[in-house]
C-alpha cells in the first residue's frame, strides 16, 4: 500500500510538533478504520477474512464428496494436509525450484488487489445489470445490450451469456446479491427453446459450463436441471456419418450445419475437440452414458486417423473424417483441443491413460515442428501451414504457458522441469506481448519476423478484446511455482485495464493497445467477467481457493470438479445400504 508524505513530516517521523503528531495519528487511525471497515462490510467474501480471521471462522467452498450434493467440504483440511506436506511434495516430483509453502508476507498489498478486482467485477455486472439485462453482452458506451450471432442473432435465440457466465464468479467473490439476482433469472427467464442457431461450441463452454459450475458450487437443483435440458438439445449436432458435431446447431429443430466460413463444409478442431470435460459430466448428472459416448467416439477417430507430422490440423470433414487442411495452430482454431486431452486426464483423477496419451504425444509434435526461439530469446509458438512455419502467436495462443505448466508433472521424469520451463518461458514470451504495448495490454497477434519481436506488425491485429489467456497463464504458473513476478504482472494487467479499459458504463475492448489515445470498440465481452476477472481474483486469492487438485477449469474458466471414481462408488454403496 502506497503512504504520500505528509506535509511537514520528516522521513524518520522524529522532532514532530504536538499537533503534527496529532494529524499523524489521526491519518493512521483512519486508514486502520478504512482497511478493516472495507474488510467487513464489502460483500461478504470468504477469501478475504481468511487473511486476518481465525480458520476456524472461515467456509471456504472446495470439491470433496461428503456432502450430500456430492462436491462440497471444508478446505481447510486441504490447506492443512498442503502445508503439512508441501517439502515432501515438491521433492517427489522433482522440482528444481523452491516453492513457498507459505502464505503471503504482505497481506495489506494482497488485500488491496484482491478489493480492487473485486470491485471491478461489481462494477462491471452492476452496469451490465442495468443497461443490458438479459441481454448476452453489454455495449457500455451506448449503454445497451448486444445480442450477437453466437446463440441466436434474432428472435428465439440463447440469451444472458454474461449472466450464465458470470454466476461462478459473482459466488466465488462472495457478491452474494448479485449472485441471488443471476440465479433468479435462470430459474424464471432463461429459455432454452431457442429456434435461432448456435455455436454448439460457445453454447458448450458458456452455458453447460457456466450452470454445471455453478451447480457443484452450490447445489441448486435449478441449474443442475437447466443444464440437462439443454445437454438434450446439443445431441442432434452429432448426427453426421462420423460422428463429428457440425459447429451450428438449432436448439429448437435440431438442425446443424457447418460454418459458412470453414473450409469445405468441415468441423472445428478446437470446437468438435472442446466437449470433452462437460459432456462426461453431463453423463454424471443424468447417469446418461450417451455424453460420453458422443465424445469418446471423437477421440477415437481421432486416434485412427493419420496425423502429419504428428500434428492434428485444425480442419476435418465431419462427413469423411479426413483433414481438410493442414494448417496446425495452438492459437485460434485448434488451442482448446489441446487443454482439454490434459484436462480430461486430470478431471478423472487420473485415471483418463487415453487422454495422457495424446496429449504428451501431441506436445512431442508441437515441440518438434512448432516451438520457436526469437534472435532476442523469447520461446514462442509458431504456426504451422502444410510444412511452412508462420512465426505468428496469437493471444489465444498465450493459454499455452498454463496448460503446459498444469501438465509437467505427470510427464516422464526426466521432462518434468522441462516442461515447466517452457511453461515459464511462453509465458514470460506473452507477458512480452503486453510490456512492449504503450497500453501495457497485448494485441491480438504478434510476430517474429522482419526484425520485430513479440509485437503486432499487421494494423488488424492490434486490437485487445479484454481477452484472459496471458492472466490465466499468470495464475497457473502462480499457484505452480509461487514466484511473485507472476502476481506483479497481473497486477499490471489490473492497472492497465483500469486505465485504458474502464469506461464510465463498464469496460470496453480497445482498437490499438499501441497508442495510449484508445478507442474503444464499445463491448463487455461475457468472457471477461468468466475469465478475466476470475482468473485475476485467483491469482491474488490463497491456493485453497478452488485447489488445482480438486478443480479443472474448462476453457471458459468455469469450474467442474475433479471425478473420483471411488468416492462416488461409495456413495452409491452407503446409498444403497440405506435402503436395503
Amino acid at each position: 500500500m502506497v503512504f504520500r508524505k505528509l506535509p511537514g513530516v520528516s522521513a524518520s517521523g522524529m522532532g514532530l510538533r504536538l499537533s503534527q503528531k496529532f494529524v499523524f495519528l489521526l491519518f493512521l487511525s483512519a486508514l486502520v478504520t478504512l482497511c478493516f471497515g472495507a474488510l467487513f462490510f464489502l460483500p461478504d467474501s470468504v477469501r478475504l477474512k481468511r487473511i486476518f480471521l481465525s480458520k476456524t471462522e472461515t467456509q471456504p467452498v472446495t470439491v470433496g464428496s461428503g456432502n450430500k450434493n456430492g462436491w462440497l467440504k471444508s478446505g481447510e483440511e486441504i490447506k492443512e494436509h498442503r502445508e503439512r506436506n508441501c517439502v515432501e511434495e515438491n521433492l517427489s516430483k522433482g522440482r528444481q525450484e523452491k516453492r513457498a509453502c507459505a502464505s503471503l508476507s504482505d497481506p495489506w498489498q494482497l488485500l488491496t488487489r484482491v478489493l480492487l478486482t473485486l470491485q471491478m467485477m461489481k462494477f462491471a455486472w452492476d452496469n451490465y445489470k442495468l443497461y443490458a439485462w438479459g441481454k448476452n453482452e453489454l455495449r457500455p458506451l451506448t449503454k445497451n445490450g448486444h445480442i450477437g450471432n453466437m446463440f441466436g442473432e434474432f428472435s428465439g435465440g440463447l440469451r444472458g451469456a454474461s449472466i450464465i457466465d458470470s454466476l461462478d464468479t459473482l459466488y466465488i467473490m462472495g457478491l452474494m446479491d448479485e449472485y441471488n439476482d443471476a440465479k433468479e433469472w435462470v430459474k424464471t427467464s432463461l429459455d432454452l427453446n431457442s429456434n435461432g442457431e448456435a455455436s454448439l461450441f460457445e453454447v458448450n463452454i458458456r452455458y453447460v459450463g457456466g450452470l454445471l459450475a455453478a451447480y457443484y458450487l452450490t447445489g441448486e437443483e435449478v441449474f443442475r436441471s437447466k443444464v440437462l435440458e439443454l445437454g438434450e438439445k446439443l445431441l442432434p449436432a452429432f448426427s453426421t456419418p462420423t460422428g463429428i458435431p457440425r459447429g451450428v446447431i438449432n436448439l429448437g429443430s435440431g438442425t446443424s450445419w457447418s460454418w459458412g466460413w470453414a473450409s469445405a463444409g468441415s468441423s472445428i478442431l478446437a470446437e468438435f475437440g472442446t466437449l470433452h470435460l462437460e459432456f462426461v459430466h453431463l453423463t454424471e448428472l443424468s447417469k446418461n452414458p450417451i455424453y460420453t459416448e458422443k465424445v469418446m467416439n471423437i477421440r477415437k477417430l481421432l486416434n485412427k486417423i493419420e496425423k502429419p507430422h504428428g500434428l492434428y490440423p485444425n480442419f476435418l470433414s465431419p462427413v469423411s473424417g479426413n483433414w481438410v487442411q493442414h494448417h496446425v495452430s495452438i492459437g485460434g482454431l485448434g488451442d482448446s483441443f489441446y487443454e482439454y486431452l490434459i484436462k480430461s486426464f486430470l478431471m478423472s483423477d487420473k485415471t483418463d491413460g487415453d487422454a495422457k496419451k495424446m496429449y504428451y504425444e501431441a506436445m512431442e509434435a508441437i515441440e518438434a515442428n512448432l516451438v520457436q526461439k526469437s534472435p532476442g530469446g523469447l520461446t514462442y509458438m509458431a504456426e504451422w501451414r502444410g510444412g511452412i512455419l508462420d512465426h505468428k502467436m496469437g493471444h489465444l495462443a498465450c493459454f499455452s504457458g498454463g496448460m503446459i505448466g498444469i501438465g509437467a508433472d505427470d510427464g516422464a521424469p526426466e521432462k518434468r522441469q522441462h516442461y515447466l520451463d517452457l511453461a515459464a518461458e511462453i509465458t514470460h514470451t506473452c507477458h512480452e506481448s503486453y510490456s512492449r504495448s504503450a497500453t501495457k495490454l497485448g494485441p491480438e497477434a504478434f510476430r517474429f519476423d522482419d526484425g520485430g519481436e513479440a509485437t503486432a506488425t499487421r494494423l488488424n491485429d492490434r486490437y485487445y478484446i479484454l481477452r484472459p489467456e496471458v492472466i490465466e497463464s499468470y495464475m497457473y504458473m502462480w499457484r505452480l511455482t509461487h514466484d511473485p513476478k507472476y502476481r506483479e504482472w497481473g497486477w499490471e494487467a489490473v492497472q492497465a485495464l483500469e486505465q485504458h479499459c474502464r469506461v464510465e458504463f463498464g469496460f470496453s475492448g480497445i482498437r490499438d493497445v499501441y497508442t495510449t489515445a484508445v478507442s474503444h470498440d464499445n463491448m463487455q465481452q461475457s468472457f471477461f467477467l468468466s475469465e478475466t476477472l476470475k482468473y485475476l481474483y485467483l491469482l491474488f486469492s490463497d491456493d485453497d481457493l478452488l485447489p488445482l487438485e480438486d478443480w479443472v477449469f474448462n476453457t471458459e474458466a468455469h469450474p467442474l470438479p475433479v471425478i473420483r471414481k471411488s468416492c462416488l462408488q461409495d456413495e452409491v454403496t452407503q446409498e444403497k445400504a440405506v435402503s436395503e
